[in-house]
């Protein structure tokens, strides 16, 4: 399986993508515009230290960015480096992704300064984001983390979800997933309570806390 191999065997990313600036945090990294150097492409680069600890929960996430990002709503992969250090320790790894220049649905909220968000728009971000967790259902993956942070608006006012790095694979049987992982905040009670198993009703659950609407009534 692919998961066997060593992310130090992945190609350094030098001469192929550079960052330019910092636009966020994600999931064990920093969020980094980045560009491809012979297209001037532009991209999103999370970039992160890889410990032994993390290292299977960082394949895994490469994992289902590679089976699953083909989609409207989910951000593109582009691939994944690492960047050695000459030292042979602290190496990062580089996850490169589509860059969402219109930022996050959190961002849209806070530019409202508490004006109600127009309901065509929340209405058109609520069906792309559950058209969106429809996809990643379908496939046994539940995302885990639904947030505002986690939603990005292209310039084309397309929406993408990101950050997959702490998604499940379902048990195809069970369709459960017997792990303590998210935003508090956002999950579902019974969650937080360890009552219940997240299945993928959970990530519908964290939405309509988070969704435009619920943001802009709070």
């Amino acid at each position: 399986s692919w998961i066997l191999w060593p992310l130090r065997s992945l190609p350094d990313p030098a001469g192929i993508f550079e960052l330019v600036q910092v636009v966020g945090n994600g999931t064990y990294g920093q969020v980094y515009k980045g560009r491809h150097v012979k297209t001037g492409q532009l991209a999103a680069v999370k970039v992160m230290s890889v410990t032994e600890d993390e290292e299977e929960e960082i394949k895994m996430e490469i994992n289902m960015l590679k089976k699953y990002s083909h989609h409207r709503n989910i951000a593109t992969y582009y691939g994944a480096f690492i960047k050695k250090n000459l030292s042979g320790h602290d190496d990062q790894l580089w996850l490169v992704m589509e860059y969402c220049g219109a930022g996050s649905v959190t961002d849209l909220v806070k530019k409202t300064k508490g004006n109600s968000f127009k309901e065509d728009w929340i209405s058109y971000i609520c069906r792309e984001v559950l058209r969106g967790l429809s996809h990643l259902h379908m496939h046994h993956v539940i995302h885990r983390d639904i947030k505002g942070q986690n939603v990005l608006l292209t310039e084309n006012a397309e929406v993408k979800l990101v950050d997959f790095g702490v998604s499940a694979q379902l048990d195809r049987t069970a369709g459960r997933r017997n792990t303590f992982i998210g935003t508090p905040y956002w999950m579902a009670p019974e969650v937080i309570a360890c009552d219940e198993n997240p299945d993928s009703t959970y990530d519908y659950r964290g939405w309509t806390c988070q969704s435009p609407k619920g943001n802009s009534a709070q």
